[in-house]
């Protein structure tokens, strides 16, 4: 049976390649909606932009829906700088011609959660983790009806993108992030450490737009767009490719590998605010409360996101 999904995102390129891949996997996921959440950019420019990437994946029928427009108790940072002032710059893509569904993204998160049966729904969490911390503190059972919460987020090894101490999604609502990590909820986080990984080469951006469909053009768009900013940082052979991570573990989590441990979130520092402190090695006797993935198969990656994106428009 497919793996039923809320994808919670601020697309943002690389967010719009997870959709994609989630998209393009029906026999391994069930989308049951996206929610969208102010990050990369602002909410309503998010929203648009989670409406653009389903309509090129030729899914409309995907519900989205807004969700919050700011962290739980700071002001709003964003990444115009590396995604541009779309937050999806790169390809030309329509205006979309669906609209976001009535309702706030939280309550369908807390609704949808507990329409289905415990265990069975999955959260894909792909910016900042806003609107799951606003479901689990205005419901807070729903934490025991969780599957799993799979998010893009923290590193330990890889220290920080936005700060040199702290990963941008966690970075942007740290209370947020310790809310959703206090939880409960089984919690498989892909950091840093494994997204650096994943390097876009040009090799292959070329195999994307070698498809010779519409989502492998834009693709390839998206990503000659968003890796200058990462090229000019750090010097690699390519940009890294951080939110697919997440639903490639969804169809093939043999790519990846990492350890359970105890990861906690610092809101308090103003030097290492947002820091995800993972007891990688088992120092403390803490609670181990997520999967912290180290290493993945970047070449393996890479194929699967070619081979599922050239079944799209």
């Amino acid at each position: 049976m497919a793996r039923k999904i809320i994808i919670d995102t601020d697309p943002g390129q690389d967010d719009a390649v997870a959709i994609l891949l989630a998209l393009s996997s029906p026999e391994q996921i069930e989308t049951l909606g996206i929610v969208s959440v102010a990050g990369n950019v602002g909410l309503d420019r998010n929203t648009k932009n989670a409406l653009k990437v389903v309509e090129l994946s030729g899914r409309p029928d995907v519900p989205v829906y807004a969700g919050c427009a700011r962290p739980m108790m700071r002001p709003l940072v964003t990444a115009e700088h590396v995604h541009g002032q779309t937050g999806l710059d790169g390809p030309d893509l329509p205006e979309p011609a669906i609209a976001a569904q009535p309702g706030h993204g939280v309550d369908f998160l807390i609704e949808t959660l507990r329409d289905h049966a415990p265990g069975t729904v999955t959260i894909c969490a792909l910016g900042p983790l806003t609107n799951i911390a606003m479901a689990l503190v205005k419901a807070p059972d729903i934490a025991s009806r969780i599957a799993e919460i799979v998010l893009m987020g923290g590193a330990y090894f890889e220290v920080g993108n936005i700060t040199p101490a702290a990963e941008f999604n966690i970075y942007v609502d740290p209370e947020a992030a310790h809310t959703v990590f206090r939880s409960g909820a089984p919690i498989t986080m892909m950091p840093l450490d494994v997204t650096h990984q994943m390097l876009g080469t040009p090799d292959r951006i070329a195999a994307f737009r070698a498809i010779g469909n519409r989502s492998g053009a834009a693709v390839a768009d998206m990503l000659g767009f968003s890796e200058r900013f990462d090229l000019g940082k750090y010097g690699w052979a390519g940009a890294p490719l951080h939110d697919p991570c997440v639903t490639a573990w969804l169809i093939a989590p043999e790519i990846f590998s990492g350890r359970l441990c105890n990861v906690e979130i610092e809101c308090a520092s103003e030097l290492t605010r947002g820091m995800t402190v993972a007891d990688y090695w088992h120092v403390t006797d803490r609670p181990r409360n997520a999967t912290f993935i180290r290493t993945g198969d970047a070449d393996a990656f890479y194929a699967l996101l070619v081979e599922r994106l050239a079944r799209l428009p």
